[in-house]
């Protein structure tokens, strides 16, 4: 599987964005809540998965969209399943490690 994949290193620390492969450029609405899956932050390298959580495991702050990303996260056990909220069927989580 394949996502898109950006790090971003700023003075926060090392920034991740991951979002399944279909969902770059999507908005999503879930009540008065709104998710853009915008390639301004989420068009970042496609890449596989497995490369994708290896960046995750070195992030500070991290915010994944889709299914694919968000499933290998908790996998991994990056990312807490309680935080993970969804926009209809589409699963979105931020990190932030502390």
């Amino acid at each position: 599987m394949e996502v898109h994949l950006r790090v971003i290193h700023d003075k926060k620390g090392v920034i991740v964005a991951i979002c399944d492969a279909g969902l770059l450029g999507e908005t999503f609405r879930e009540g008065k809540r709104k998710l853009e899956v915008s390639p301004q932050f989420y068009g970042g390298t496609l890449c596989a998965i497995e490369q994708a959580m290896e960046a995750l495991a070195h992030a500070d702050i991290a915010n994944l969209v889709g299914e694919t990303a968000i499933q290998a996260a908790v996998s991994e056990r990056l990312v807490d399943p309680e935080a993970v909220i969804y926009f209809g069927k589409i699963p979105h989580v931020q990190m932030v490690r502390l």
